[in-house]
């Protein structure tokens, strides 16, 4: 092995030029294999960070206009979702586990002695939380003892907190005047874009004389595994509303909805794909440096001919020669190949800490995982690039080869 080594080290020292011009395309096939991998990684880090994988088997629903006549109600009727449609789904549909309902009290004032605010709140369940990603910087989210004990309680975003009491840090347990109300502030939140405030659906629904008009429904579902599953859930919560309402199942546009988890599977979907392509684009890329690999192999093996002779002459058997042409390509691949993983995982550090966590790009490097990947594709692809050259040197004879000059 040592003998080995040092022949192939000779090898390359001796062809300097003609190396080093051949292992600078391997080394840029495999930097822009490492850095597209490293883009689509970004973009794949962003959607899952994005997405709550726990909230992904919900159903939103928002109310349409009807495009069919039936049952006597003509087309263009607009299709008003009630909170108590939840209990006519969960009735019909056995695998929902919940149903939340909201609406938006855009006109309502919340108002303090320092200041105020005229945006209105957003009456909610408690699995807005989870589906708004809303992260609790002081105080709890509503929760369902708010729900059933129809409470007075609000949820503000930070900057609102710290307009209304100066402090953010002060606003969980003081109250704040809205409807003609006192509200008791139970938590403060953040948000990178998202600033509105929250309070329980039952309270809004009692102060408002019972006004069940929801603006959306949110459907928890249980049991989904394919998108199969998900198109049947989607379709059973749709006739069940359909017949509450009276108006066509097969009335699309009567409802609008967001399947959350055929969203997902598509999406992931995409992504796999995505990822196939860049390692298509990556490998073609990285053929050109393989190509130049091989020629200067091929180059190699016609120049040492008479070396190869001699050593067949005095009994080197043809597995002995096939090894050493392999490991020279190989160990030029991997030379220079690793000299592009190193320089693309470092462009990948600095994109990482000059974007920072830029929407729709979060993350863009590789991991473990990835680099063993592209180790294996490099040993195959030296392998490879040194097969034919090898097996032309097999195929010298020691006669013929004595004789060349």
């Amino acid at each position: 092995m040592l003998d080995l080594l040092r022949e192939i080290a000779q090898t390359l020292r001796n062809n300097r030029l003609r190396t080093m011009l051949t292992g600078i395309a391997v080394a840029w096939g495999i930097f822009m294999l490492i850095v597209l991998l490293g883009a689509a990684r970004g973009v794949v880090n962003s959607f899952h960070a994005n997405v709550d994988e726990s909230s992904a088997n919900t159903i939103n629903i928002w109310g349409g206009v009807t495009s069919e006549p039936y049952k006597g109600y003509k087309d263009g009727r607009w299709i008003q979702l009630k909170g108590d449609d939840a209990g006519a789904i969960m009735k019909d549909n056995g695998n929902v586990s919940s149903v939340a309902a909201y609406a938006s009290v855009d006109t309502a004032k919340i108002i303090t002695a320092r200041d105020y605010l005229n945006d209105g709140f957003r009456a909610v369940y408690p699995e807005a939380a989870k589906s708004g990603k809303v992260d609790m910087a002081y105080g709890r989210f509503i929760n369902y003892r708010d729900i059933s004990e129809q409470r007075r309680v609000m949820v503000l975003h930070e900057k609102n907190a710290r307009l209304l009491f100066g402090d953010e840090t002060k606003a969980v347990g003081n109250t704040v005047s809205s409807m003609g109300l006192a509200w008791t502030v139970v938590g403060v939140y953040r948000h990178r874009w998202r600033s509105q405030s929250y309070a329980p659906y039952t309270t809004y629904k009692a102060i408002t004389g019972n006004n069940d008009n929801a603006e959306e429904l949110m459907v928890t579902v249980e049991g989904m595994r394919t998108e199969a599953d998900g198109e049947k859930a989607e379709a059973g919560i749709f006739k069940s509303l359909a017949r509450q309402h009276q108006f066509s199942p097969t009335d699309k546009n009567a409802l609008w909805t967001w399947n959350k988890f055929t969203s997902y599977l598509r999406n992931v979907a995409a992504f796999g794909y995505l990822d196939l392509a860049v390692w298509v684009i990556g490998i073609f890329t990285l053929l050109s440096g393989i190509v130049g690999v091989s020629n200067i192999m091929f180059v190699s093996v016609r120049e040492r001919t008479h070396e190869i002779g001699i050593r067949r002459a005095i009994g080197a058997k043809p597995s002995a020669i096939l090894t050493q042409v392999l490991a020279e390509s190989v160990a030029i691949t991997a030379l220079f190949g690793y000299i592009g993983i190193v320089a693309g995982t470092a462009i990948l550090q600095l994109v990482d800490m000059m974007m920072g966590d830029v929407e729709g790009f979060k993350n863009p490097t590789v991991d473990i995982a990835i680099a063993q990947k592209v180790t294996a594709a490099l040993i195959l692809s030296g392998a490879f690039a040194g097969l034919f050259p090898a097996l032309k040197a097999i195929k010298v004879k020691p006669v013929e080869a004595l004789r060349d000059e």
